[in-house]
């Protein structure tokens, strides 16, 4: 009883010393305080989601950022193109990239939908009018004329590049011109095996365009386009149109 009165709780310890102690815990609990002060004063540290004020004041940044993944792709494929490099092109924070579109794949996918937008809608539009059997040469110049054109060629080749190379980026490419592209067309057939002839003159013309603007393979690279018209469009209203076999 006597030692509890003297020393107080906790006597016995190495250096126990009330008097002291208590000094120090009162000088801790006000340093705390002023950090947590001083913390609250700080801005929040940008990482993870933006917040709403943050993503807002981006304006323009989610278009900025698609077109910095498209160079990207374009120049380094998908493999080596990074969420901090498409950031540092679309001058925001990476988190700002994963905000608007997660994960590199993500981004990959919303490049490639933006890409065949303008190709998207005008294959609608041949899909939906004109002669079946002149489907073929209107397809042909329609898509060769979509990758003449420097505006709408930059995005795709960024896109063809990229599934060349790596699997998750054919994957998007496959699903987009089946899904995209070539579906409508697809439907306006009669007929069986609509999806495999729709799918064969894919083929014709994806093979052509690797060929001529990715590989630069002469003399191809440099043939005129309407002597590729000429050329190809009777094998693509074959797949189309045509049957099996031998004409």
């Amino acid at each position: 009883m006597r030692g509890r009165t003297e020393d107080g709780p906790g006597a016995g310890a190495p250096g126990a010393d009330a008097g002291p102690r208590s000094g120090d815990a009162q000088e801790s609990g006000a340093q705390a305080q002023d950090q947590r002060a001083d913390d609250e004063s700080r801005p929040p540290r940008r990482r993870g989601r933006p917040t709403a004020a943050r993503a807002a004041a981006g304006g323009a940044a989610r278009d900025r950022i698609l077109a910095s993944a498209r160079a990207e792709f374009a120049e380094r494929g998908y493999d080596k193109a990074s969420i901090r490099a498409i950031a540092r092109g679309a001058e925001v924070d990476p988190a700002l990239v994963h905000h608007y579109f997660g994960t590199k794949e993500q981004v990959f996918e919303a490049a490639v939908e933006v890409s065949f937008a303008p190709a998207e809608e005008g294959v609608r539009d041949l899909a939906r009018d004109g002669d079946p059997g002149t489907l073929g040469v209107r397809l042909v110049r329609f898509f060769l004329g979509v990758w003449e054109d420097p505006a709408t060629r930059s995005p795709l080749l960024a896109v063809l590049r990229s599934a060349v190379n790596n699997e998750t980026a054919a994957r998007i490419f496959r699903g987009s011109v089946t899904r995209r592209l070539m579906a409508g067309i697809a439907r306006q057939l009669d007929g069986p095996d609509r999806e495999l002839r729709v799918e064969l003159a894919a083929a014709q013309l994806v093979g052509t365009a690797l060929l001529r603007y990715v590989l630069r393979a002469e003399p191809l690279a440099s043939a005129d386009p309407e002597e590729l018209v000429a050329r190809l469009a009777p094998v693509v209203q074959h797949h189309l149109t045509g049957s099996p076999g031998p004409s």
